[in-house]
């Protein structure tokens, strides 16, 4: 999990594993794989009207953006440890909320840095307005938190448990 603070982004080592094998993923073999769909498209001629040559050209663009960012992620990453499963909200938690205290009116979602989001469950920043309020909560207390139009939302903390993905 992650926890951005002055540069520094605190990181699992499971998390710290993952994207450095992503970075190595892409600063490899993914680079020589862009690299040859390239040259294989500028093969074809007329490069103004090659849309698979255009097209290649953007996702190389998009993966060298991945590679810096995942670099300088790296380059300020705290290796550290799970958060401890002691049921108060803190980046790495999976965290279920009550909006306006209504029980049938819930989401899960994990509180943690956007590089670690995943398609298996909702991903909110710890900077995010919602990250901000329930930072630091315990289960069963209320968080508020501003919404895009000004106005203060209040949600209960249900469950805060250590994210196991």
């Amino acid at each position: 999990m992650t926890q951005t603070s002055d540069n520094v982004t605190w990181l699992t080592q499971e998390a710290y594993n993952q994207l450095k094998a992503e970075l190595e993923y892409l600063s490899g073999p993914a680079r020589t794989e862009i690299a040859a769909k390239i040259a294989a498209a500028r093969e074809e001629g007329d490069l103004r009207e090659n849309g698979g040559y255009h097209a290649a050209k953007e996702e190389q663009g998009k993966q060298e953006l991945r590679v810096r960012q995942l670099t300088q992620l790296l380059q300020h990453a705290k290796v550290g440890a799970a958060p401890p499963d002691d049921g108060i909200v803190e980046p790495g938690m999976v965290v279920t909320i009550a909006f306006d205290g209504d029980p049938d009116d819930t989401t899960t979602f994990l509180l943690a840095s956007r590089e670690y989001a995943s398609s298996d469950i909702e991903t909110y920043s710890p900077q995010s307005p919602l990250g901000i309020g329930v930072n630091g909560k315990k289960v069963g207390e209320e968080a508020e938190y501003e919404l895009p139009n000004g106005r203060t939302a209040s949600v209960k903390i249900l469950e805060a448990k250590p994210y196991q993905g």
